[in-house]
């Protein structure tokens, strides 16, 4: 193998593992102030410690972990501030988001949505608040991939890995808070209204944001 091959092999390996890390705190899998260690990640994905490192410096770049020092890697727990800004920018993001694929929406995405309200649905029946979280990130990013607005889902993409681990935090205490709203958004893309979706998914945000709010305001209180 020449030296531009392994170059080209080993940037790649540093794409996939940030892409399983950036995953591993959109879905939950990562608790604000979790600390992580380079060595650990790179045994349990069975690869060295270069690319795992790489990867972690990428996620602290983009605000995702906090790293006080070499020896101490923590997954950023959001200010109250900072989760106020990022649901602010959501709502209008996903908002737009949520219209466009009200208008776009095929029979086929429509019965995928509606497949996933239902495991999600059988999630929460069963307390199985991991399975709830991959799918209520999945639900969020169908109606990216239905809108086709690749650019806006990358800006999404972004404030996810913030935000994810918050969400996990407080996903089993929101209960049906989390889901039904959900099913009227599906039901205003199904009936091709894009200003009904644009409330329907605003709404969401905030019924199942009001224990994240109601944890950073806890947080910050005497």
């Amino acid at each position: 193998m020449d030296h531009l091959q392994e170059l080209l092999e080993s940037d790649n390996k540093g794409e996939i593992i940030y892409a399983r890390l950036a995953n591993s705190l959109m879905n939950g899998l990562l608790l604000p102030n979790e600390r992580l260690k380079i060595r650990d990640l790179a045994e349990k994905m069975g690869t060295s410690v270069t690319p795992v490192r790489d990867a972690v410096l990428r996620l602290v770049q983009d605000g995702a972990l906090i790293m006080p020092s070499p020896r101490d890697i923590r997954v950023r727990s959001l200010t109250l501030t900072e989760y106020l800004e990022i649901r602010s920018i959501r709502l209008e993001l996903e908002g737009m988001i949520a219209a466009k694929a009200a208008l776009l929406a095929t029979p086929d995405d429509i019965r995928q949505l509606e497949d996933m309200l239902a495991h999600n649905e059988t999630a929460l029946g069963n307390a199985d608040a991991q399975t709830g979280l991959e799918l209520n990130q999945s639900f969020h990013f169908e109606l990216c991939r239905i809108a086709q607005m690749p650019i806006l889902t990358s800006i999404l993409h972004q404030l996810w890995i913030k935000i994810g681990p918050l969400i996990a935090q407080s996903y089993s205490k929101g209960g049906r808070h989390m889901i039904d709203y959900h099913y009227l958004v599906v039901r205003s893309i199904k009936e091709k209204d894009p200003q009904a979706a644009k409330i329907a998914i605003q709404t969401d945000l905030l019924s199942g944001g009001s224990v994240m709010l109601q944890l950073k305001i806890d947080e910050t209180s005497p």
